[in-house]
């Protein structure tokens, strides 16, 4: 039976991480941790930015907030505070615990003065109540590589490609990426120290698999792009079937990525590629011979909730000019709620409270799915989370709201 005790939540203390982390362990069920996985998360979480929940000496709650930066529409890279190591005790569930921590941290997180949260949940149906909305997806995909194959772009012949240590090639893959942060909603600036979390490679982690492998896209004397992947040996009665599963890949032009999926396509003695969390519209999509031997399916990645609404949707474009009045329910962040109108186009907007007629009713947690244009308000609307108050709104809203590139959060955290 669960202790009837008080509970306490405060602010985490460095010299109370390793009972935080051995909970949070527990919690996620997992078994015995890395200790390259632990001390890269030790030396990432900020104690000051994380929350326990204590019964006594006991923690059994945990959560934290990264200082990430997210690009928005437009290009805009704003503060968000990277929601993380959320945890309740099996033996404290339905307690408070959980309401008690996400109270606490989005009032420190708009104290802080970032406007956007965002998180990756394991548990998806959690964090709506507390206005999180589910607004990137990434593409996963099983490609049958001994059946299909690639029709690349002029060019691609041009692209040097070489085998490389990935730690020695570090700095170079990640200028690549950082190029690629403004082009596209959803992706993190990455923070210093977070560059390591592409070179984990526990071999408890592999599952049979080799160590992680880099090969990096060259033109004219530049790192273009890189592929970070492991492959993994198999025969059956037919011969090979082994496995390469894909780690991490980018690249800054076309030719560049082409190359890139084509190596991976073709590596000797393998006939499957797995490929986890990439953008939607990965272009190699629309270079195979045969989709449908690809496996192809979607899943929810990134969550998004405003924090403060006026500075969240002031703070990014629309791709058409739109003039509409909002009016936002915020049940959990009570200083959201009310009319806010909202006036932008492509080269900058505002958003401020008015007392003018409401034209579009929704929660903040439709915003949150909105926001970085991969959901839209029309559809919304048709599953009943959007209201129309007055006619042709929700059109001109939705469209205002899109981005012409999918947003796409690049990793966990």
């Amino acid at each position: 039976m669960a202790s009837e005790r008080a509970t306490e939540l405060k602010v985490l203390r460095p010299e109370e991480f390793d009972g935080w982390w051995e909970h949070l362990v527990r919690a996620f069920g997992a078994g015995p941790t890395p200790a390259e996985e632990r001390d890269l998360d030790r030396s990432l979480i900020e104690c000051e930015r994380s929350l326990a929940v204590w019964d006594g000496s006991e923690p059994v709650g945990t959560a934290g907030a990264f200082r990430f930066r997210m690009t928005v529409p437009g290009g805009a890279v704003l503060p968000t505070a990277g929601i993380t190591m959320v945890s309740v005790a099996a033996t404290h569930r339905r307690r408070g615990v959980l309401t008690s921590m996400m109270r606490r941290q989005l009032d420190d997180i708009r104290e802080w003065g970032e406007p956007l949260a965002a998180l990756t949940a394991s548990e998806p149906a959690i964090y709506g109540r507390f206005g999180y909305g589910a607004a990137t997806f990434q593409l996963h995909a099983e490609i049958d590589t001994s059946r299909v194959t690639l029709d690349v772009p002029v060019g691609t012949g041009d692209v040097r490609l070489r085998y490389a240590d990935p730690a020695a090639v570090l700095d170079a893959c990640e200028a690549v990426y950082a190029e690629l942060v403004p082009l596209r909603p959803g992706m993190l600036a990455r923070q210093p120290g977070w560059e390591r979390a592409g070179l984990l490679d526990p071999e408890s982690g592999r599952d049979g698999a080799s160590a992680l492998q880099c090969v990096v896209a060259e033109r004219d004397g530049r790192v273009t792009g890189y592929a970070r992947f492991r492959t993994k040996l198999g025969w059956s009665p037919s011969g090979h079937d082994g496995t390469v599963s894909l780690d991490d890949l980018a690249a800054l032009d076309p030719a560049s990525d082409a190359a890139l999926w084509r190596f991976l396509f073709g590596i000797d003695l393998m006939s499957k590629l797995t490929v986890r969390g990439r953008p939607v519209d990965d272009a190699w999509q629309y270079q195979v011979s045969d989709i449908r031997r690809c496996l192809t399916r979607l899943r929810d990645m990134g969550y998004v909730r405003l924090v403060d609404v006026g500075a969240a949707l002031a703070a990014r474009t629309y791709q058409t000019p739109v003039d509409v009045v909002l009016e936002v329910d915020d049940a959990f962040c009570p200083w959201n709620t009310g009319r806010w109108r909202l006036t932008g186009d492509t080269k900058g907007a505002s958003c401020e409270r008015t007392t003018d007629t409401a034209e579009l009713a929704l929660s903040v947690r439709e915003l949150g799915a909105a926001y970085l244009g991969g959901v839209s308000l029309l559809s919304l609307a048709r599953a009943g989370r959007v209201g129309e108050l007055r006619p042709g709104a929700l059109a001109e809203a939705s469209v205002a709201f899109g981005s012409p590139v999918p947003p796409w959060l690049p990793h966990g955290f």
